[in-house]
């Protein structure tokens, strides 16, 4: 299993992420928002500003303070590495 940092030492596998986007439209506030009532929201922005959203094949969803490109760098060089 390969982790992916996320930011200030937070960790998720790579092989359970669906999609890393930006925390600004709408319908991703909503997601965020139900998923703090129903308890599958993550937060691993250390108390900073979300700046990514990481959704999980399991439905849950990881608030992080990186942005997505960020991230997204960071599970790019992950999968290239392995194919190496």
């Amino acid at each position: 299993m390969k982790l992916l940092n996320i930011g200030f030492g937070n960790l998720v596998a790579e092989n359970r992420i669906v999609a890393i986007v930006s925390p600004e439209a709408a319908p991703i506030k909503r997601m965020i928002q139900d998923a703090k009532e129903s308890k599958t929201a993550v937060d691993a922005t250390c108390g900073r500003r979300t700046r990514a959203v990481i959704i999980t094949d399991s439905g849950h969803v990881i608030l992080s303070s990186v942005q997505p490109e960020t991230v997204g760098a960071r599970l790019e060089k992950g999968i290239s590495q392995e194919q190496e």
